[in-house]
């Protein structure tokens, strides 16, 4: 008897064959290849993020911690997604495109989960702790999975669960490692700025 039910097998394959197909209305046009060829190439060794983290850390000391943690757990997410999930999960990735109109690196590791898009999303997650520049990090944690599913690399689904396995890791992050408080702006200082 199969671990997981034909029904279900189904309904995902569905899902996947509809986003797909959704993402062909926007194929091939110049402004779109772009976007999500740029945005998958800059998620890419989770460089997107470690950038953010790199100029977030700039800030402040309260904003160092939120980096280093960051860097942290990107390199413990990339271990226990490809070393770890991926190994057990063997999915093909969907068919590659007769020509990509940009050059983007094809992995070798299984389809589900999504690695792009488990880091996006953890990443999104953490940064966006005492930062009012929050909606900033989940766009562009949306916009790079789905430049997964865009540029062919992975199914629809391995994206939906890679932002869900995302989100967890960043939450069990900011559990395990949280953030010291954040000083108060002395009095009479200008708005905006924090206590030493």
């Amino acid at each position: 008897m199969p671990i997981v039910p034909p029904s279900f097998t189904a309904a995902i394959d569905a899902f996947d064959r509809r986003a797909d197909t959704a993402f062909d209305h926007l194929r091939g046009k110049p402004a779109a290849d772009r976007l999500f060829y740029t945005a998958t190439e800059l998620g890419d060794f989770s460089l997107v993020w470690l950038i953010f983290g790199a100029l977030r850390g700039l800030r402040s000391e309260h904003d160092w911690h939120a980096a280093v943690r960051l860097g942290l757990a990107m390199g413990a997410e990339s271990v226990l997604v490809n070393a770890g999930i991926k190994t057990i999960f063997r999915r093909r990735r969907p068919p590659p495109h007769l020509s990509h109109p940009l050059r983007v690196r094809r992995p070798r590791t299984s389809s589900f989960p999504s690695g792009h898009s488990t880091a996006a999303f953890s990443a999104a997650v953490l940064l966006s702790e005492d930062d009012d520049l929050w909606p900033v990090y989940f766009t562009v944690a949306a916009i790079v999975a789905s430049s997964r599913v865009y540029v062919k690399m992975h199914h629809a689904s391995d994206v939906v669960a890679g932002a869900t396995l995302g989100v967890g890791l960043g939450l069990l992050g900011r559990r395990v490692s949280p953030l010291p408080p954040v000083p108060r702006a002395l009095p009479g200082a200008p708005r905006g700025s924090r206590g030493a």
